[in-house]
């Protein structure tokens, strides 16, 4: 049995992890889908680092999985538990002293964003739209219950701090990513991974919000990679 620990993205809500958490319970795992502070505008990266750590106590056999921004926060879990395995899904991949502010521009994601938006017939100049961008492949039901959630907030403080790693965590790193992300396009995450951590990526059907879209294809693929099938 290992235990899963499921690090969300901006807004920081485990809800987006509410489809996939019964799916690895089901197989006979721990599963632990965190809530980060996302809305408290003194915490930075060292306090979501610190609500995971707590969150995980003394579990082990642990697997995190990080969503797009968790790519910030879950190496530095690696840093200060012992960790099996981590899976980056559709994420963000710092460099040493890089803020989130700057990873932006450094990677060039806008680009990349406007001519995936070129390739589908999408004006490439269009404001970011939640339901366009993400919510495009998730189910009309699933679409609804997030939207009457309301969107989460996300405060820019730990985006201003640069990460604070002088280099890669020796974790054994996989990166799965969506196909269909418009928002952080497959190849442009083939490039980045490249470029920043040396390996290739592992693609499936989907677009940014696979754990909502898709949960049953992510629990398949997380399994392999635990059991290395």
């Amino acid at each position: 049995m290992a235990t899963y620990v499921l690090i969300p993205g901006a807004g920081g809500s485990a809800w987006y992890w509410h489809r996939l958490v019964p799916l690895l319970r089901e197989r006979g795992h721990d599963v632990l889908a965190v809530d980060l502070p996302a809305a408290d505008d003194t915490a930075g990266l060292t306090a979501y680092a610190d609500t995971v750590v707590d969150a995980i106590g003394d579990r082990s056999d642990l697997i995190l999985v990080a969503q797009s921004m968790g790519g910030f926060t879950a190496p530095l879990v690696c840093a200060r538990v012992p960790v099996d395995m981590l899976v980056l899904l559709n994420a963000m991949v710092p460099k040493p002293g890089e803020s989130g502010e700057q990873w932006w521009a450094a990677t060039g994601q806008a680009g990349a964003r406007a001519e995936r938006a070129v390739l589908d017939g999408r004006a490439p100049d269009a404001p970011f739209d939640v339901v366009t961008e993400f919510f495009h492949d998730v189910p009309d039901e699933i679409t609804a219950e997030a939207m009457e959630r309301g969107e989460p907030r996300q405060s820019m403080a730990p985006f201003g701090e640069p990460w604070p790693l002088d280099r890669w965590p020796d974790v054994p790193t996989r990166f799965l990513q969506g196909a269909d992300d418009r928002f952080f396009p497959v190849e442009f995450q083939r490039r980045c991974v490249r470029e920043r951590l040396g390996i290739a990526i592992d693609v499936m059907p989907g677009g940014h919000l696979l754990a909502l879209s898709r949960p049953e294809e992510l629990a398949a693929r997380l399994e392999g990679y635990r059991t290395g099938s």
